[in-house]
């Protein structure tokens, strides 16, 4: 019975063993590069993790213009890497193509749908999250005067924007919101410049604190800020560490656990297609507090962000989806 057992259990370790080494994950990140102190570092972040607690390397690439997406999807899957996670809702197209060819292949697209049966889609409740730092926004204004900054003009940074309003709009009903998009192609998430035009324009009118979602762009945001003397939120990552006493807070995205638990999950035998949704119930968004911005945010501020984070939770706010009717009317 002894040897029995033994040979069991020398059976097991070797197919775990063998399902391990089986498991091949890859990543493409968008333009804007892995490090990019947001979006694609976030997923980045989740990447390292893995590899960390596994030993499992990860395959990057990281293409240079829209052509290279498709090309570095389909060179990772000719070579049977899987599962394959799609950084962002531009390689959407890419990646049904590349899918259909390869249907053995696994797929992992974060903040896009694409409805395949080797495909798992990621997508988050950004408006959840936005409210919440719109609340907090509104709280620490002295002029009842906020800014938003997005990236590309899409239906998906309109969730954003219209989330972070109706976060301000709860706390002070007569506050104003100016936004603002960065542009209307994907080179509008890595603009720093643009940002920082952008934000002061609108400190200029007034505003002192204001919402970036827009990658890369936000760091020109968040230097003009600091030069102002004024308030920035962050997005994606936390990047409250980036101007330390500038940063109110950051909208966190949890895309790194969107990364980690694809792999974790192909490598326990666990991934499986379909749609994912990640909102505040899930901690697939929240707002990010830490020794950087503690002195910004007071315990009685702090505390009104949580019962309106856990009213989210609970449904005793309902925050209206931009996505849900390309309308955000309050």
């Amino acid at each position: 019975m002894k040897r029995i057992f033994l040979a069991s259990a020398t059976t097991l370790m070797f197919v775990a063993s063998a399902q391990a080494a089986s498991v091949s994950p890859a990543v493409v990140y968008d333009q804007a590069g892995k490090f990019d102190k947001s979006f694609n570092e976030g997923v980045y972040n989740g990447v390292t993790k893995f590899t960390k607690e596994t030993g499992i390397k990860v395959r990057e690439f990281e293409p240079k213009n829209e052509a290279q997406v498709e090309q570095g999807l389909r060179r990772l899957a000719k070579r049977g890497l899987s599962p394959i996670v799609a950084v962002g809702f531009s390689m959407a197209s890419a990646l049904e193509k590349v899918a259909k060819d390869y249907p053995d292949i696994n797929f992992t697209i974060i903040d896009m749908v694409v409805d395949l049966p080797n495909v798992q889609s990621v997508v988050f409740k950004e408006h959840e999250g936005s409210f919440v730092v719109g609340a907090l926004a509104a709280m620490s204004s002295e002029t009842d005067k906020v800014g938003f900054v997005g990236g590309m003009d899409i239906p998906l940074i309109r969730r954003f924007a219209c989330g972070y309003e109706q976060g301000v709009k709860y706390v002070t009903s007569n506050a104003e919101v100016f936004q603002n998009m960065a542009g209307s192609t994907p080179s509008a998430f890595n603009d720093p410049t643009k940002g920082s035009e952008l934000a002061k324009s609108q400190f200029s009118k007034g505003a002192d604190v204001v919402f970036a979602a827009a990658g890369g762009t936000g760091i020109g945001v968040y230097q003009a800020a600091k030069d102002e003397g004024k308030l920035a939120i962050g997005v994606d990552s936390n990047q409250n560490h980036i101007q330390p006493g500038t940063m109110l807070t950051s909208m966190v995205k949890r895309v790194d656990l969107a990364a980690y638990n694809t792999y974790m999950d192909a490598k326990e035998g666990k991934w499986a297609p379909g749609v994912r949704v990640l909102g505040l119930a899930e901690s697939g968004v929240d707002w990010a507090l830490d020794e950087h911005n503690k002195a910004l945010v007071s315990a009685d501020m702090q505390a009104k962000v949580e019962q309106i984070r856990s009213d989210i939770v609970s449904g005793t706010i309902s925050v209206h989806d931009y996505m849900s009717n390309s309308s955000c009317d309050l």
